[in-house]
């Protein structure tokens, strides 16, 4: 199993595009923190990330605290923490706020003109809601922005064109059209991810060094794929082919823990997710990450989360009714 695919569907990413904009010569658009727009374009969601697709013209973006970044056509730049952020012709024009824009708490694609009379530059912008109270491995790697060219992808013949397809599709009102465009959304997440993978410097540590190397990330892909089984990691070198102290050394300077640390840390992860389904049994849920010891699992569990496992489920029941419309 590819550990980075399992780690993707784990984060339940839903996507959908928000924004398909002309703008023009001056402008500068305030994005505001992760909490508000969840409010804006999915309330109930525990974290949006975000992306803006520069398909003509340029402009610039800018964290605050950070330098800017310049960004021209077949370029996309991701915020996968939501971070607030700056996105404009110049960032030194006086920002407007995003719900100035454009119509807050309206489901579908918007199409939008705005700024002044200068140079037209066309964005698309799409949001990205995945689980944040659950920690996962995939996500905590991330860092707060980074910038894909898509022209330089193996994928750009095919992704850009069906990005504009799919918002013609949505703007004509067509049937389906917003769950099509929602589907391409999450793709681009998956191809904005491998590039930021394939361009980690070589000597980057962390999750993703450890996915995208040959003999760590083959490890994760077993720790993934039968996270019960009671490994260790002689049973995992053997499977690899290397020595225990190859694996262990290897894996712990790139992903930053030993192998069985990070089992443990995924198990419960996975057991948090489960425990958030109404009616899981802690029996079953211990049993199926590997713990034949509820009480062993309680304490894990506990150590982990700062909760016991029934006291995450009841809270996680009552969270979800008192969302309910």
């Amino acid at each position: 199993m590819d550990a980075l695919s399992d780690a993707l569907q784990h984060i339940r990413l839903q996507g959908a595009w928000f924004l398909n904009g002309e703008f023009r010569e001056p402008w500068c658009v305030d994005i505001p923190p992760p909490e508000q727009l969840a409010a804006m374009f999915l309330p109930g969601a525990e974290r949006l990330a975000v992306c803006h697709v520069v398909v003509r013209g340029q402009c610039w973006a800018r964290l605050p605290g950070q330098e800017p970044m310049s960004l021209h056509a077949g370029q996309v730049v991701v915020f996968p923490h939501g971070d607030a952020h700056l996105l404009g012709s110049g960032l030194r024009h006086a920002p407007v706020s995003l719900d100035h824009v454009i119509v807050p708490r309206v489901p579908e694609l918007q199409r939008v003109s705005y700024g002044g009379s200068g140079a037209a530059t066309l964005v698309m912008c799409g949001w990205f809601a995945h689980e944040r109270h659950i920690p996962n491995p995939l996500v905590a790697a991330l860092p707060r922005q980074w910038v894909a060219s898509l022209e330089q992808q193996p994928c750009q013949a095919w992704l850009l064109p069906a990005i504009q397809y799919a918002l013609a599709d949505a703007a004509a009102g067509r049937p389906d059209a917003e769950a099509a465009a929602a589907r391409i959304a999450e793709i681009l997440f998956v191809e904005l991810l491998r590039c930021h993978v394939a361009a980690l410097p070589a000597e980057h540590a962390g999750w993703l060094a450890g996915v995208r190397d040959p003999l760590v990330g083959r490890c994760l892909g077993l720790l993934h794929e039968r996270p019960a089984h009671p490994w260790t990691v002689a049973e995992l070198a053997q499977a690899l082919a290397v020595s225990r102290s190859v694996l262990a050394e290897r894996f712990s300077a790139l992903v930053g823990q030993p192998p069985m640390h990070y089992l443990k840390h995924w198990r419960l992860v996975l057991a948090a997710r489960q425990l958030r389904q109404q009616g899981a049994a802690l029996a079953r849920v211990a049993a199926s990450v590997g713990y034949a010891s509820p009480a062993a699992f309680n304490r894990a569990f506990k150590e982990a989360f700062g909760v016991s496992p029934g006291q995450w489920r009841d809270t996680t029941a009552a969270e979800a009714e008192a969302a309910a419309p």
